[in-house]
């Protein structure tokens, strides 16, 4: 007797998801690059101590932290479109409340519009965890691979915008922040033709899944949070303190502009092949490539302050964030179910975001602050990613080395 061949899932929802999630990210996304191009450079104008010039990056970064819970609950009770609202609001004003503090010339006030963006990127965060929501297994990683690609459109668009306002009016950079407003507010558009259905109420006898504890006690969920907090934060580390760097070092705000841009299209155009890698090699082998590639960065960038230089460096820290992170994510989609997605996305992003936030808050204390030249400074940047590789790198080797027990998802 011949069996029928299955029938191949229907992908046609996570397919218009990808769709607009992508667009999203082009659009929305493109604020990111230009927060970080001009945040320590205006940051570095305002602050009296040069050692906070990064503190409004930083502020973004425990922003998003601080966030990531609360917007993980709205959607799991209103649905992926209201968080992503939220988030798109607190972009628009972030960059008012952002511009207002230029205008001043407040390097508090300037802080407060940093925290409010930092609102906006935890809801960004949750766009490669919504195209999974509605993806077969199979399409699953390319979703999510898919979605980080739309960053490529975002790292064009968001440096050029930097180049055409950061010098339109008197107050350098002043114009950005408006241009963060604007990119905010029209963005938002999109995601009223989102179709994720909103996760439905528990029944009372329905099981609640494990606890945060008992999920973090899982070693592949466990390994994949680190896995993931460390792409992020030596991506962050390193790319906070690059436009200081590259200024510093006798280049042009122009020049630190386009290293950021190839950074950015390094984060995003490995995305349209990751997902395809993912399923043929294996999530732990792209995991593993991408913390390879993140300490190759750090080695070109300890070999000289040549323009070439930054521009290899943060291509490759841009490759290996994007096989750490994608992969990472991918590891963690695959370890929950529904009843858990609210908690478990939640409490990654919050651990994530937090590990972020220290490294951004070190970067600037490194980058101004380590020696006394801007070389030594870069130096100590890149020397620091050595600790957080090990342990990533060691977490990796003992999950893939440890006897394989069943773990209930």
């Amino acid at each position: 007797m011949t069996l029928a061949a299955a029938t191949p899932p229907d992908n046609s929802q996570a397919k218009r998801n990808v769709v607009v999630l992508v667009a999203a990210q082009a659009v929305l996304g493109a604020q990111m690059p230009m927060i970080f191009i001009v945040g320590g450079l205006a940051g570095q104008s305002l602050a009296s101590n040069p050692c906070l010039a990064t503190l409004p990056i930083s502020l973004i970064v425990l922003g998003s932290m601080l966030a990531a819970t609360p917007i993980s609950a709205i959607m799991q009770r209103w649905g992926r479109r209201a968080g992503f609202l939220v988030g798109a609001t607190a972009g628009a004003c972030g960059g008012v409340v952002g511009a207002y503090g230029l205008f001043l010339g407040s390097f508090p006030v300037f802080l407060l519009g940093s925290l409010l963006t930092g609102i906006y990127m935890s809801a960004h965060g949750f766009y490669r965890f919504a195209a999974a929501d509605t993806a077969s297994d199979e399409f699953r990683p390319k979703a999510i691979s898919y979605v980080m690609a739309g960053g490529l459109a975002a790292a064009i668009i968001g440096p050029q915008i930097v180049k055409l306002t950061s010098t339109a009016y008197v107050i350098p950079f002043l114009g950005t922040y408006l241009a963060v407003i604007a990119v905010n507010i029209f963005g938002s558009a999109l995601f009223f033709f989102l179709d994720i259905p909103t996760p439905a109420a528990p029944k009372e006898d329905a099981p609640n899944g494990r606890t945060r504890l008992q999920m973090l006690k899982t070693p592949r969920i466990a390994v994949a949070i680190i896995c993931a907090m460390v792409s992020y934060a030596l991506m962050n580390l390193v790319m906070t303190s690059t436009p200081l760097a590259v200024v510093g070092c006798g280049f042009t705000a122009n020049d630190a502009a386009d290293v950021v841009t190839s950074h950015v299209l390094a984060m995003y155009v490995p995305s349209f092949f990751t997902g395809q890698l993912i399923t043929r090699f294996g999530v732990e082998k792209i995991v593993a490539l991408g913390l390879a590639i993140l300490a190759g960065a750090g080695v070109v960038a300890l070999q000289g302050i040549e323009l070439g230089n930054f521009f290899v460096a943060l291509i490759l820290l841009g490759v290996g964030w994007n096989f750490g992170f994608i992969g990472a994510t991918t590891m963690l989609a695959e370890s929950h179910d529904v009843s858990e997605r609210g908690r478990m996305q939640g409490l990654n992003d919050l651990l994530v975001f937090g590990g972020v936030t220290l490294a951004s808050l070190a970067s600037g204390g490194l980058m101004n602050c380590s020696g006394g030249s801007p070389v030594e400074g870069w130096t100590a940047v890149n020397l620091a990613m050595i600790p957080l590789l090990t342990l990533a790198g060691g977490a990796l080797l003992w999950l893939v080395l440890k006897p394989s027990e069943q773990e209930t998802v």
